[in-house]
């Protein structure tokens, strides 16, 4: 800059600063025209688009440490720890086997994953998601079905897998919610329907907050099971 104020190429100090302004304006709006990001790095290096989610993008070790980190009503529960969506999961599978009698390698893995796409867009309430409407259950959809692809389901289930699968859910959310969300028996009931039955001891364990990495160790030796039958 030279002492009349004006740059090597003649500008004046107010006109460099509006060059400058104006070069900075455009990168903004480059960037603000370009597609938004729509896919999340994982720690397995995989890299998963929401909007068109492959099978291969997809490894249960991710899905476990997820869930295991995702917590169940928004966090207001009791205990030392969150209640993980990997603990619920859990949960709804010893629900369904004390109702159903042993089940098939298929629907046991059903179970397992029937809330795997949450290791993505976390646990959304029920009340929220019935603001959101639509667009929220498309991208579950999606990865619901990219996931049952990746472990051999098809994309969607029978309609009695899904019926055994949503009363086994509802009973898991009806302990949880007395137990661990401050729900009365009567609202529980009103929401989620009867108190499914379970051995004490088995519903002590279940609904003690596991900490994260006892909800993944634990998710993961179950689906292991699976894979080994």
């Amino acid at each position: 800059m030279r002492r009349d104020g004006r740059d090597a190429t003649g500008r004046g100090a107010a006109g460099a600063h509006r060059m400058k302004s104006a070069r900075s304006s455009g990168r903004a709006q480059s960037r603000a025209g370009a597609a938004p990001r729509a896919w999340q790095r994982m720690l397995s290096g995989r890299r998963l688009d929401l909007l068109d989610p492959s099978p291969l993008d997809i490894e249960i070790e991710d899905i476990a440490h997820g869930l295991a980190r995702v917590a169940r009503w928004n966090g207001q529960t009791v205990g030392d720890h969150i209640f993980s969506v990997a603990q619920h999961t859990l949960l709804v599978g010893e629900i369904a086997r004390r109702q159903n009698g042993d089940v098939d390698h298929r629907l046991a893995l059903a179970l397992m994953l029937h809330d795997a796409p949450e290791y993505v867009i976390g646990d959304m309430i029920s009340p929220f998601k019935a603001i959101i409407g639509g667009s929220y259950k498309a991208v579950e959809h999606r990865l619901l079905a990219a996931i049952h692809l990746r472990f051999g389901l098809p994309p969607a289930l029978p309609a009695d897998v899904v019926a055994i699968i949503k009363t086994a859910d509802h009973g898991a959310a009806f302990l949880e919610a007395t137990v661990l969300a401050g729900f009365g028996v009567t609202e529980a009931r009103r929401f989620f329907g009867p108190r499914p039955a379970l051995p004490a001891t088995v519903e002590k364990d279940y609904l003690t907050p596991w900490p994260a990495e006892t909800a993944k160790r634990r998710f993961l030796e179950r689906f292991a099971t699976l894979v080994e039958d």
